[in-house]
């Protein structure tokens, strides 16, 4: 009794690896699947092959077009033929990493029950030698561009670079207006002017505080000179400064007098030498105020002089 037990597992046994080797035969329908090679050199192209024979007009549903397969096999072509007894799915793949990869037991459905293929192990091995020449499958084609092939390629480039060039035209032309702007006869006569009213808001004149008087207006008003007229001012002494005025030309004689009188005076005072009163200061300050309004038509005179 145990003997015919024995042999009946035994049979069992053999059934089982005939079917898993050959396909699986359920109702007729027969499930077989074929690798035509085990092991593959890096990127060689193989086939994989799935086949229902007997179908008797059923239906079978696998896994979509190129998506059968794991992940480490790159599907080159899938196809898929089928007949009223007959279903044949023919993959083409390849792998491009080295190592022991897996076809796992794939799902087909037949007739609205599941079945599996058997798995199968591939080998992928790098065929190439060190020190292998490595060719190109095909040689390099010329492509000859023409002018709007270029363009093409280097549009942005060009643009780019012409925006660049634009912004810094467009910056330098601001930083070169700024600049022409801040030293304008116009905005200098206007600076000097707030200068001179914030040296009579500190009314030395009503204090009699004439030392500090002289000083900031000769200061305020060689500054200026420098700035307007272009002239060192700010760098010459007294006297100096009279015969440059002079050969110059610059200045307009009646400005040359007012500024000659009130810095002469201005060193008077500074030395101690002379004491001028409320009066004098107040008229020193008044010529200054006047000549420094008058500065901008000396520099029309001198621009129709020289024609700059």
């Amino acid at each position: 009794m145990n003997r015919s037990i024995i042999n009946q597992n035994i049979l069992k046994g053999f059934y089982l690896i005939f079917t898993l080797l050959t396909g699986v035969s359920v109702f007729g329908q027969t499930l077989g699947s074929k690798l035509e090679k085990r092991t593959l050199a890096l990127g060689e192209v193989a086939v994989f092959q799935v086949t229902v024979s007997d179908l008797q007009g059923k239906g079978v549903v696998s896994a979509p077009k190129n998506e059968l397969l794991p992940f480490h096999f790159e599907e080159v072509k899938d196809s898929i033929t089928k007949q009223a007894d007959l279903y044949e799915r023919v993959i083409e793949f390849a792998v491009f990493e080295e190592g022991k990869f897996t076809i796992p037991a794939l799902d087909f459905t037949i007739g609205g029950r599941l079945y599996h293929t058997v798995p199968y192990e591939v080998e992928v091995i790098n065929t190439a030698q060190k020190g292998d020449q490595i060719s190109d499958i095909m040689k390099n084609k010329e492509v000859k561009l023409g002018a709007q092939d270029y363009w093409e390629l280097y549009k942005w480039y060009i643009l780019s670079a012409l925006i660049v060039l634009a912004l810094i035209f467009i910056i330098y032309m601001i930083v070169r207006y700024v600049r022409r702007r801040k030293n304008s006869p116009v905005v200098m006569t206007n600076q000097t002017l707030r200068e001179l009213d914030n040296l009579k808001k500190k009314k030395y004149i009503e204090t009699g505080d004439y030392r500090s008087f002289y000083v900031e207006l000769i200061d305020i008003t060689r500054n200026f000179i420098t700035k307007q007229y272009k002239i060192p001012a700010d760098v010459l002494l007294t006297d100096d400064l009279i015969d440059v005025m002079k050969m110059n030309n610059t200045i307009s004689p009646e400005n040359e007098k007012i500024v000659e009188e009130v810095f002469l005076r201005g060193d008077l005072v500074k030395f101690a030498k002379t004491f001028p009163d409320q009066d004098t200061m107040q008229k020193d300050f008044s010529d200054m105020r006047g000549f420094v309004k008058r500065s901008s038509k000396d520099l029309e005179v001198e621009q129709l002089r020289t024609g700059v």
